[in-house]
């Protein structure tokens, strides 16, 4: 399951995948009330985001978040993953955080494990294959 503040991220990246990336920044407190995030939690998640590279940042009255690439170029699950760690749901299975189950006598042998790498692969496969673009496309053609 996704935490809350996966789901604040996504909200807030889906907003600002809104607005125009040429145009003025948006500030936290439009980018809080849009997405209904709290903004303390948002403060946090927007520092995360913009140190993965997903959001420029600007200082000042005027200032405000903007996406630092092109929607189609974000994916969700580039997102999650600044957010969250790994979207494996078991560490064996793993490709950026591997660890040996404690528990597992055959790791090789493991049905548990075959399973969930299965489950890791497609559930990559999707969110990297969805960009913003693509999330904001869908959300307006089912309005």
């Amino acid at each position: 399951m996704l935490t809350q503040r996966s789901r604040y991220a996504l909200r807030a990246m889906l907003f600002l995948a809104k607005q125009p990336r040429d145009g003025a920044p948006t500030p936290m407190t439009r980018i809080a009330a849009e997405a209904n995030v709290p903004r303390k939690f948002l403060e946090l998640i927007l520092a995360d985001l913009r140190e993965a590279g997903f959001l420029d940042s600007t200082r000042g009255k005027m200032g405000g978040y903007r996406l630092a690439r092109p929607n189609h170029l974000i994916s969700l699950g580039e997102i999650i993953r600044v957010i969250e760690g790994p979207l494996a749901l078991v560490p064996c299975v793993s490709r950026t955080a591997y660890r040996p189950c404690l528990d597992c006598k055959d790791e090789a042998a493991c049905a548990i494990r075959h399973a969930m790498a299965r489950v890791r692969d497609e559930t990559a496969r999707i969110l990297d294959g969805t960009s913003l673009a693509d999330a904001t496309a869908e959300e307006l053609a089912a309005a």
